[in-house]
């Protein structure tokens, strides 16, 4: 049986791990996979987060709505790098849409509030604020002059010449790209005005062509510090990636502002954080060398 769960988390590992880090346990993993866990620990000690309950027919979330309201978000009680999520949802055809779509991805499924503002991803360990990072949905800003088509070749080479790929993937001009601009009332040939900000995609999600930007520590609030310090221990976790929104921003305290903390990543994605778009790169490998000659328990099991 050993075997085959090892064979099995090899092929997990290999189709939707690569590139992330495997530091922690399988218990402290266990602990982080599902949302569900996560939010009650974030109830118990206090950690802001989203309303939200796990659902597996398609009554449940339209309740939620109706007790709560929209905006909310719609993603796989289990899973990672933002796939199967649906958001942000503000009706109930959109919520029922995503309710049926979220179950190719999971049995078991989150609906809960989603707070537009700025998203964060917070790499700590149980000492150390490792890195911090901001992120975008892929976008361009008008000089008013080029085209939307114009301005995604351009910045694509910028991300070729600056050597993301293929961590930061290039802005798609598919068929995707175009119906989310129709929306917003714009094509592909529009000429956005000189500083126009033009959101190209709804997800922050790098495969989608989102945006990094690393973030000063010394800009971020002490309170937020001292906060992303108390996760890992809640989890008994070596290093964790904290994902966050914060309506105004990480340097305000999240006492005096909306902020939610969404979920930890038990093996996070590590290379976003040595290929910024924007910002300095942190050198995050000197922090995590310490974990890698640790004897994980459980490394190779799912």
């Amino acid at each position: 049986m050993e075997s085959l769960k090892r064979m099995l988390y090899t092929w997990i590992e290999r189709k939707f791990l690569a590139g992330c880090s495997n530091y922690n346990s399988l218990a402290t993993r266990k602990s982080c996979r599902s949302k569900k866990l996560a939010r009650a620990m974030f109830t118990q000690h206090a950690i802001p987060h989203a309303r939200g309950r796990i659902f597996y027919g398609l009554l449940a979330p339209l309740r939620f709505a109706r007790k709560f309201g929209f905006p909310l978000v719609v993603k796989p009680n289990v899973g990672g790098f933002s796939r199967g999520s649906h958001f942000p949802i503000r009706s109930y055809g959109q919520l029922l849409k995503a309710a049926i779509l979220v179950k190719v991805w999971w049995p078991s499924s989150v609906v809960e509030q989603y707070l537009e503002g700025k998203n964060y991803r917070i790499l700590v360990a149980k000492d150390q604020v490792i890195s911090v990072i901001q992120r975008y949905p892929p976008f361009v800003v008008g000089d008013g002059v080029s085209t939307i088509e114009e301005l995604i070749d351009r910045e694509n080479l910028i991300r070729e010449r600056l050597h993301l790929h293929p961590v930061i993937h290039p802005i798609a001009r598919n068929g995707r790209t175009q119906r989310f601009l129709q929306k917003k009332g714009k094509h592909l040939s529009s000429v956005p005005e000189q500083g126009e900000t033009v959101l190209l995609h709804n997800r922050i999600a790098l495969a989608a062509g989102g945006v990094v930007d690393t973030v000063d520590q010394k800009t971020i609030h002490p309170d937020n510090l001292q906060l992303f310090l108390k996760i890992p221990d809640l989890f008994d976790a070596n290093v964790l990636g904290v994902d966050a929104i914060f309506q105004d921003g990480i340097e305000t305290s999240y006492r005096s502002q909306k902020a939610i903390f969404l979920e930890v990543n038990s093996r996070p994605y590590l290379k976003m954080h040595d290929y910024p778009r924007y910002g300095t790169k942190d050198h995050i490998q000197e922090y995590l060398q310490k974990f890698a000659v640790l004897d994980i328990v459980g490394k190779d099991i799912f």
